[in-house]
């Protein structure tokens, strides 16, 4: 198939750009070709076909070297075939043939092969791309990173955040935007304000425009967009003007009849159809692309379905318990000295976030020094969490190991989208072929006197995204062997949540009289507070408030003579809930303790998952979380609102004696 689809390109017929315009042809019966499969049920989803915009992806790709990278859009099948020729990966991808590029599992709009992806996701794109560019710059390489986007993209935030951070890092970074005028059935003169061009170059972006009814033009043109982008080693912003001559997806097509009509007789394909139509070389051509594409569709239509995946979660090896024994140190420092370890040992590793660099350190110190030593690794960024933790997947697609600190944690939020539609996605969806070794840092919880918006436990919005981890800090097991551990293993996106209270405090496995310290053999343990003698109540304490959970079991016994254990899970997902069922089958009730809000949160989760295993068990439960408001400035109402010793302490009581 390679081998006929290389003869065909090297066909003579066309006195210039012969290459080229057959490259076009293939792109658009392949497009043709997808829609009526459609039509006959045989893909699955969606189309959104190229058909009108074929030269963009042509003029780039020839230009690009095999150090460079693409990343495309929805609309990406005519950026795919230009940039590696695979007929039969693609038209196998989007009929969710185990013989696609992804195996069948990316589909139309998830294509990875080589230096190629898409996502049909608008904007979230652009900071991966970038992402990209950076590396590409770190790794000294000739490379650069080329995005595709459309008109509709230049709606979202975070190419704005994206076009600054690439230029003031002068990343080699090619944003092509293919202005068809229409986001999806939107007119841009209904939505669009001010100039394309304009937009990039306030950002001192240098913009260059074009179009594919001069194809030839745009072919020559491109290449010098490329060039400048290499050379230079900074951003470069193409505007292509085109038009697509089919509908949005499939059929749903509203536009004027008239105004088609028009583009349909401006379309090169179409002159040069009409200008060779009686030529029988000509005929040849189109009949030998129909042949290879008939051909990949059998090929195709012959191959399996990928099997059905049961689960990504891990599977956890029957514990064992070891004593724990650590230094007194504060946890500040701890992570510090694993971010630092990191750096030094390893030059993909490569921090990013808002005032990380020396002298500041971060907003609670934990990179104090960090840009002193690595000042090539290290680097402060803009207020703009979406397009930061975009680059580090970029960055981590490319084979980084980036870190990026997000202020606070209620500023998750902004960080949603890379998250759960790109860092989580790409491994999977590109059939097992990338990683994505993405760390998130972030601060999460109260009692700092920061208000509604800073003081937030929003940890369950990222809890149960497949392909991702999440790790919280406690002060019993230290960060420092968490963040040695995720260095090491370098495979999954992990967000790890540092509770703020609990940066000043210390790490000690000291306790007192009557307990004992211990930790399981998974990977990133969970901590046992065991007593000496039999427990009557099972605590899972989550993060920071496991030392309020403490001071309560210690009252508990002193004043009320009730013993009870505790289990700190420092992973909350994938969570592993085998580790304390022999506990709670003993003690027959359970209380967990969170501080992020208590519906459809991580302790509702487990005694979910406890009560479909053991229904016949009689277990008892309690969840105790912060009232079910938002978090005031005031440090009295905060105290009230949030979980406290004291409540835990009452809540504890009157559980017990209510459950005998």
């Amino acid at each position: 198939m390679k081998n006929s689809l290389n003869t065909l390109l090297g066909n003579n017929f066309f006195e210039k750009y012969s290459k080229e315009v057959i490259q076009a042809f293939i792109i658009r019966e392949v497009e043709n070709k997808l829609l009526d499969l459609f039509s006959q049920g045989k893909l699955f989803g969606t189309v959104h076909t190229c058909i009108g915009q074929e030269f963009i992806g042509i003029a780039v790709a020839r230009n690009l070297n095999e150090n460079d990278t693409i990343f495309s859009n929805h609309r990406g099948h005519g950026h795919f075939l230009a940039y590696t020729g695979n007929l039969v990966g693609l038209i196998g991808e989007v009929m969710g043939k185990s013989i696609g590029v992804c195996g069948g599992r990316g589909g139309s709009q998830h294509l990875y092969q080589n230096n190629f992806f898409s996502n049909g996701i608008q904007g979230g794109i652009v900071p991966v791309s970038a992402g990209i560019a950076l590396a590409q710059k770190l790794s000294n390489t000739n490379g650069i990173s080329v995005v595709f986007i459309g008109d509709g993209t230049l709606g979202e935030g975070v190419l704005y955040e994206s076009l600054n951070i690439a230029s003031k890092w002068e990343l080699p970074h090619l944003i092509v935007c293919e202005n068809n005028t229409y986001s999806q059935s939107t007119s841009q003169s209904e939505v669009l304000s001010g100039s394309i061009t304009a937009r990039a170059a306030a950002f001192g972006i240098e913009v260059v425009e074009l179009d594919t009814w001069c194809w030839e033009n745009l072919i020559e043109k491109m290449k010098e967009c490329v060039n400048y982008v290499r050379i230079n080693r900074k951003p470069l912003f193409c505007k292509v003007n085109t038009y697509r001559l089919m509908a949005h997806s499939k059929g749903d097509d509203n536009r004027d009849k008239m105004e088609l009509k028009h583009f349909w007789n401006l379309d090169p394909l179409n002159k040069i159809k009409l200008q060779f139509d009686d030529n029988d070389e000509f005929k040849k051509i189109l009949k030998e692309i129909n042949i290879l594409i008939n051909n990949a569709v059998d090929i195709a239509e012959n191959s399996e379905y990928t099997q059905v995946e049961e689960s990504l979660n891990y599977t956890f090896k029957p514990a064992e318990w070891f004593e724990l024994i650590s230094e007194k140190e504060r946890i500040v420092t701890l992570i510090n000295r694993g971010l630092a370890k990191a750096l030094d040992n390893d030059n993909r590793v490569v921090m990013i976030g808002e005032d990380i660099k020396s002298p500041y350190g971060g907003a609670f110190k934990c990179t104090v020094g960090l840009s002193d030593s690595h000042p090539d690794r290290v680097f402060n960024t803009p207020i703009s969490e979406a397009a930061i933790s975009g680059i580090g997947n970029g960055l981590a697609l490319f084979g980084f190991k980036p870190v990026i600190e997000i202020m606070f944690g209620d500023f998750m939020t902004l960080v949603s989208d890379q998250w759960i539609n790109h860092a989580s996605k790409f491994k999977w969806m590109y059939n097992n072929q990338v990683k994505v070794p993405l760390i998130i840092r972030t601060p999460m919880g109260g009692n700092r006197g920061y208000g509604p918006t800073h003081s937030q436990s929003l940890e369950k919005h990222f809890i149960g995204v497949p392909d991702t981890r999440v790790l919280c800090i406690n002060h019993r097991y230290s960060p420092e062997l968490i963040y040695n551990k995720l260095f090491a293993l370098a495979d999954i996106p992990t967000l790890v949540l540092e509770n703020k209270v609990l940066y000043g405090k210390y790490c000690t496995s000291e306790t007192n009289l009557g307990f004992t310290l211990l930790y399981n053999n998974d990977e990133f343990p969970t901590i046992y507070f065991k007593p000496l003698e039999q427990a009557q109540i099972t605590f899972i304490a989550i993060g920071g408030v496991a030392i309020n959970v403490e001071e309560c079991v210690y009252k508990l016994f002193e004043e009320e003579e009730i013993i009870a254990e505790i289990f700190m899970p420092t992973q909350l997902y994938p969570f592993n809930i085998s580790v304390f069922i022999k506990s709670v089958l003993k003690t027959k009730k359970l209380i967990v303790v969170e501080e992020g809000q208590g519906f459809v949160s991580i302790s509702s989760e487990i005694i979910a998952q406890i009560a479909e295993k053991f229904p016949l068990e009689g277990i008892s439960f309690l969840r105790i979380v912060p009232n079910e408001t938002h978090i005031p400035t005031s440090r009295p109402l905060e105290e009230a609102t949030l979980v406290s010793t004291q409540k835990i302490f009452n809540k504890s009581k009157e559980f017990f004696y209510a459950n005998p």
